[in-house]
């Protein structure tokens, strides 16, 4: 389930120019270098020996990180991206750019709804030549799950559902809106849909969103700080 922020904080956010600190900005350029890396990785026809080599190199870049503490921080003030809208989004496995992961979806509010903008790479095939349907289902739960925030009501992914209509390709432009479309009480209705560059319907998706009590999320973030990520080899 994708927890939702205050609404100002996500809407304010989405397509916020970055701003470059100097560690935030080192922080995105390393993550642009490791998305060139897992490209080449995966669709690569190196030899062996240069495979090994890379490893070795990489393997390396992990030992100069790992002199560093690790974690996140987790605030969820208007305050905390006073400085950064952007930075709201950073370490979003969908939509970040410090998170080597993301492709990334940007997104950004038009007309009252929420525009995403993706390109996926050869990381994130399925079947050839097209993206796998669980990274599909991902964006849309990233798109409307800043849609739902334009109700006024931030929860978290209740139900998502996906309709596959085409094959969604690599390497292409892809366009994704998303809209917010009523409330129920608790619960938040939106619905979402994935265009090619060409404007053909790839795929459409609505999503039932819970509101939660903030606390909540205060409460799991504070515990998750507790947590000290154990050196992975």
């Amino acid at each position: 389930m994708s927890p939702g922020g205050n609404p100002p904080n996500r809407i304010n956010a989405a397509g916020a120019e970055p701003i470059a600190t100097e560690q935030r900005e080192s922080l995105r350029n390393v993550t642009k270098a490791m998305r060139q890396v897992i490209e080449r990785v995966v669709a690569s026809s190196a030899p062996a020996e240069a495979m090994n080599v890379a490893a070795d190199e990489l393997r390396a870049i992990a030992e100069v990180l790992d002199r560093y503490p690790r974690g996140r921080t987790y605030d969820f003030s208007e305050s905390s991206i006073a400085g950064d809208p952007g930075a709201f989004f950073d370490n979003s496995p969908v939509a970040g750019l410090a998170n080597p992961l993301a492709a990334p979806l940007h997104l950004r509010i038009e007309d009252g709804k929420v525009v995403g903008e993706v390109r996926w790479g050869s990381a994130y095939e399925g079947a050839p030549g097209c993206v796998h349907g669980g990274y599909v289902a991902a964006a849309f739960d990233e798109v409307l799950g800043l849609a739902q925030d334009l109700g006024g009501h931030p929860g978290m992914t209740g139900t998502l559902t996906i309709k596959y209509r085409k094959p969604t390709p690599i390497h292409t432009d892809l366009r994704f809106v998303g809209e917010f479309t009523r409330s129920e009480g608790r619960k938040t209705f939106t619905e979402g849909w994935l265009y090619d560059g060409e404007g053909n319907l790839l795929a459409e998706s609505d999503a039932v969103f819970i509101t939660v009590d903030m606390s909540k999320l205060r409460d799991l973030a504070a515990e998750r700080e507790k947590q000290t990520p154990a050196t992975e080899s």
